[in-house]
């Protein structure tokens, strides 16, 4: 899988331990978006984003939570003056999943 696949690509339910990643996939997928870090004893994906000011957070906070609302899919996230500290994990499957890595692309290109 390509990162222009994983932004393609939409989410779909999972559930379970079936849809957990395993950790090479993960380490696999994280080589995709490297300005991430794969956590997997948390089970998630984190990126911290820097922003000239309140503005420009708030206008990348929205646009992330649109996609997020459109992929049903939905990032914790921590927000400041001129940050977002961002953390993508699939609750239901206990970590995470393949949805978290779709999600996590689909940012990297709203940032882009």
């Amino acid at each position: 899988m390509t990162k222009d696949e994983l932004i393609a690509t939409h989410c779909i339910p999972r559930k379970g331990a079936a849809d957990a990643l395993p950790a090479e996939r993960q380490t696999e997928l994280g080589r995709l978006i490297p300005q991430w870090q794969v956590d997997a004893a948390k089970g998630e994906l984190r990126r911290e984003f820097k922003f000239r000011d309140f503005h420009h957070t708030m206008g990348f906070v929205n646009a992330v939570a649109w996609m997020a609302n459109r992929e049903d899919h939905h990032p914790d996230l921590e927000v400041g003056y001129n940050y977002c500290r961002m953390r993508w994990s699939t609750h239901d499957v206990g970590g995470l999943s393949l949805n978290d890595f779709l999600c996590a692309a689909k940012v990297d290109a709203i940032i882009d």
